[in-house]
């Protein structure tokens, strides 16, 4: 009979083998804490914007093009910061004490809320400044996920990270509500809470975060970027493509706030229940975050990437047929926190799978400034369509835009082959 000479030995080494077999992808300390800085600030963010849309619109009487320009403002005023905060992280390689100055401003601004009283011009210029704080901090986040992550799973990565931040996102108007159904419209009591879950978001990443350094003997370290050499990414094709590819489809995408007001109208739902919207869809996003991160890391990101946009041509879909009620309610919202779970994450995992470690931030930033002043140029058209021919004609003519923006992104990363499957 066959004798095994160190049975110990053999079994220990199957053991090995089975659990490395059964062990399901785990993504860094780094990316999950800063998931968990995420969530606590966005629950203190969503707190306060949630009803926003509703009162500009209905309250306020904005017309539907001033909203937008309202709307594209908020969307495009971290565009230029979020770039500078990008670069200044590179050029220092100082990510994380960029990304917490962000995260200061931001969490400084839920207390100046709560006393700068209700004028027009100190609101709009703390929002400016909150919406600063998050460009500053977006890019060195990101780049710090993707430094410390194995390419092969950049998207359950950044899959992990909007899945806690988008449940920030889901929790804040409902804390909101919660807090004005004890003390009803106690605003400054919301504001003054916000500001104390933004410091705990904060303490998290100054506190336990500790961003991936180089190892011992390592060779002497690229010299700090210039300027020069981050904008010398668009003369990477992977890179230029999917930058193209990014703005093109950012281009044909009408708002959330945009979304959610077209479904208020259809529906006639009451003032109360409009903030839920928020609620809907993010709910969706945050159960689908991880497994399309995921599946994007099997089967390729920029597939995933540009079914998400289908899905966003199935929300438009459902907002011109004939659906009515929940119907209509459901299939929105659903597709909706689809749409983002399939794009978020994952067109920031086609950048950092392309652009080099030590211009990351830049990278990123400069990809998301191409993205934000689409979307910017995006929510003053929907407005302007809006106005101009109702509201069904606008979502018509980004269905149509979308679809062909599409097609576009589809040949500009085919033309890419080693970034549409990256």
């Amino acid at each position: 009979m066959y004798q095994v000479s160190n049975p110990t030995a053999l079994l220990r080494g199957h053991r090995r083998l089975l659990s490395r077999d059964r062990a399901a992808p785990r993504v860094n300390r780094t990316v999950v804490l800063l998931g968990l800085t995420s969530l606590f600030t966005d629950i203190s963010s969503e707190m306060v914007v949630a009803v926003m849309p509703l009162y500009l619109v209905y309250v306020g009487g904005f017309s539907p093009l001033a909203f937008g320009v309202v709307d594209g403002l908020y969307q495009g005023a971290t565009a230029f910061v979020g770039l500078a905060g990008g670069f200044i992280g590179d050029r220092w390689r100082r990510h994380k004490d960029v990304a917490a100055a962000g995260y200061g401003i931001s969490a400084v601004c839920k207390l100046l809320l709560a006393t700068v009283g209700t004028a027009v011009s100190a609101i709009g210029a703390v929002v400016l400044l909150d919406r600063a704080g998050k460009g500053i901090r977006t890019a060195p986040r990101d780049a710090m996920i993707s430094l410390s992550t194995p390419p092969q799973q950049l998207g359950t990565a950044f899959g992990v990270h909007r899945a806690l931040d988008t449940t920030g996102a889901m929790l804040g108007p409902l804390v909101a509500f919660a807090l004005l159904a004890v003390a009803p419209l106690a605003f400054t009591s919301i504001f003054v809470v916000s500001f104390c879950l933004a410091l705990v978001g904060l303490g998290i990443l100054v506190l336990f975060v500790h961003p991936r350094r180089a190892a011992p003997g390592a060779a002497t370290p690229a010299p700090p970027p210039s300027l020069r050499g981050a904008f010398g990414l668009l003369r990477i094709r992977r890179y230029r493509a999917l930058l193209l590819a990014g703005a093109a489809l950012s281009l044909a995408t009408a708002s959330d706030a945009f979304v959610f007001l077209a479904l208020q109208e259809e529906l006639d739902l009451g003032t109360s229940l409009f903030p839920l919207l928020f609620v809907g869809s993010a709910g969706t996003y945050m159960l689908l975050a991880v497994p399309l991160g995921a599946l994007a890391d099997r089967v390729g990101r920029g597939r995933v990437l540009l079914g998400g946009y289908v899905l966003l041509l199935g929300v438009y879909a459902a907002l011109l047929l004939p659906l009515g009620g929940w119907p209509l309610l459901v299939a929105a919202l659903g597709l909706l926190g689809a749409y983002y779970a399939a794009t978020d994450g994952v067109l920031m995992a086609l950048g950092s799978a392309v652009v080099p470690d030590e211009v990351r931030g830049s990278g990123l930033a400069l990809l998301r400034t191409a993205t934000s002043m689409a979307r910017l140029l995006a929510s003053v058209l929907f407005g302007a369509l809006w106005t101009l021919w109702g509201i069904d004609a606008a979502i018509a003519c980004f269905a149509l835009a979308l679809a062909a923006a599409t097609a576009v992104a589809a040949v500009v990363l085919a033309r890419s082959p080693e970034q549409a499957h990256a």
